[in-house]
C-alpha cells in the first residue's frame, strides 16, 4: 500500500474510533419524557412508572413533562419540533397515533413522516362507571334508561378522540341510544364531575376508573376489553352484558421524532423489553389497571395502521366529531 494509502486508511480509522463512543455513550444525560395529557390521568400514572424503571436501567433521569391538550396535538408537536437524539421522547397512543386523522379536521403531524415509534409498551380497558344516583345497575337498565331519555344523559371524557370519547359513541351507535358528549381537558376532572352529579356517566381508562369504582364513588356496569379482567373479575365485559361484539381497548406506547438514528432506537427497544418484563413494573402496571404489551418498532407502527382503519370506519358509522 502506498504510504499515502495508508495514510488515508489511519485517518479514517482514527475518526471511527472516536466517533463510535459518541453512539455507545447514550444516554449520558437526562432523558426528557413528553406525557401529551395532564397530571394524574392514566397516561401518567403510567409513563412515570415505566420512565423510573427505566431511568433505573440506563443511569439517567427520565424526566416526565405534561403537555396536555389538543387532542395530545401539543405535545406530540413538541416532539415532531424536538432533536432526534434520543434524548427527547414521548408517549403517544391510540389518541396521537390512530383516531386523530379521522377527527381532526387538519392534524398538523404525519405519523409516519414526522414520527418515529420505538416500542408499544401498553394496552388497558375503560370501565362504564356511572353516577351513584343513576337508578341503572346494569348496561340493560342504562340502555332502557338512554332510550326513556333521549339526549338527557351527559357522558364525560378526557378529552375528543379519546377512547372514553369514541367508546360510548360506539356504544350509542350499537344500542340506538342519544347521550350528550361532555368533554374535559383532564379525567380527573371528568371523574369530580361524575361523582359530583354534574355528569352521569363515562367510560374511561381502568387506572382511573376503578379505583373509584372500588371505593364506592360510582358505579361500575362493564368493562370494554374482550375478556373479563383479572383485576376486576366481578365486572362483566359490555359485550356479554348486553352488546354483543363491543370492544374497546387502549393502547400506547413510546415515539421519537423522525430520523433517530437506528442504534438509538434498537438501545430504548432493548431498554424498554427489559423493563416491561420486570416483575415489579408489571405488577404496578396491573394495579393501575393496564397490562404490558411489548412491541417493536414496527410491530408498533403496524398496530397504528390497523388501528387507524379501524376507528375511521367506527367514526364514521357513529358519527363521531369533534365539539
Amino acid at each position: 500500500m502506498r504510504p499515502r494509502a495508508l495514510l488515508c486508511t489511519l485517518v479514517l480509522a482514527a475518526v471511527a474510533v472516536v466517533s463510535m463512543p459518541v453512539l455507545a455513550a447514550y444516554p449520558d444525560k437526562a432523558i426528557r419524557l413528553i406525557v401529551p395529557s395532564a397530571p394524574g390521568g392514566a397516561p401518567d400514572a403510567l409513563m412515570r412508572a415505566l420512565g423510573a424503571q427505566l431511568s433505573q436501567q440506563m443511569g439517567v433521569p427520565i424526566v416526565i413533562d405534561n403537555k396536555p391538550g389538543g387532542s395530545y396535538t401539543i405535545g406530540t408537536m413538541d416532539l415532531v419540533h424536538s432533536a432526534p437524539d434520543g434524548y427527547t421522547l414521548a408517549y403517544g397512543n391510540i389518541v396521537s397515533l390512530a383516531t386523530n386523522r379521522s377527527l381532526l379536521p387538519n392534524v398538523p403531524y404525519d405519523v409516519e413522516k414526522d414520527l418515529t415509534l420505538v416500542a408499544n409498551t401498553l394496552r388497558l380497558s375503560n370501565l362504564l362507571i356511572v353516577n351513584n344516583d343513576l337508578p341503572v345497575k346494569s348496561v340493560p337498565e342504562l340502555i332502557a334508561y338512554a332510550k326513556k331519555n333521549p339526549g338527557k344523559l351527559a357522558f364525560a371524557s378526557d378529552g375528543n378522540g379519546t377512547t372514553a370519547h369514541l367508546g360510548v359513541e360506539l356504544f350509542k351507535s350499537m344500542t340506538g341510544t342519544d347521550m350528550l358528549h361532555v368533554p374535559y381537558k383532564a379525567a380527573t376532572a371528568a371523574i369530580t364531575d361524575l361523582i359530583g352529579g354534574g355528569v352521569q356517566l363515562m367510560m374511561v381508562n381502568t387506572p382511573v376508573s376503578g379505583p373509584q369504582a372500588q371505593a364506592g364513588k360510582v358505579r361500575a356496569l362493564g368493562i370494554s376489553s374482550r375478556q373479563r379482567s383479572p383485576t376486576y373479575p366481578d365486572i362483566p365485559t359490555i359485550a356479554e352484558a348486553g352488546v354483543p361484539g363491543f370492544e374497546v381497548e387502549a393502547w400506547g406506547g413510546i415515539i421519537g421524532p423522525a430520523r433517530m438514528p437506528r442504534e438509538v432506537v434498537e438501545r430504548l427497544n432493548a431498554e424498554i423489553r427489559t423493563a416491561l418484563a420486570n416483575p415489579a413494573l408489571r405488577e404496578r402496571f396491573r394495579l393501575l389497571g393496564a397490562e404490558t404489551d411489548f412491541g417493536t418498532s414496527e410491530q408498533f407502527l403496524a398496530l397504528s395502521r390497523r388501528e387507524t382503519l379501524k376507528w375511521a370506519r367506527i367514526i364514521k358509522d357513529s358519527g363521531a366529531k369533534i365539539d
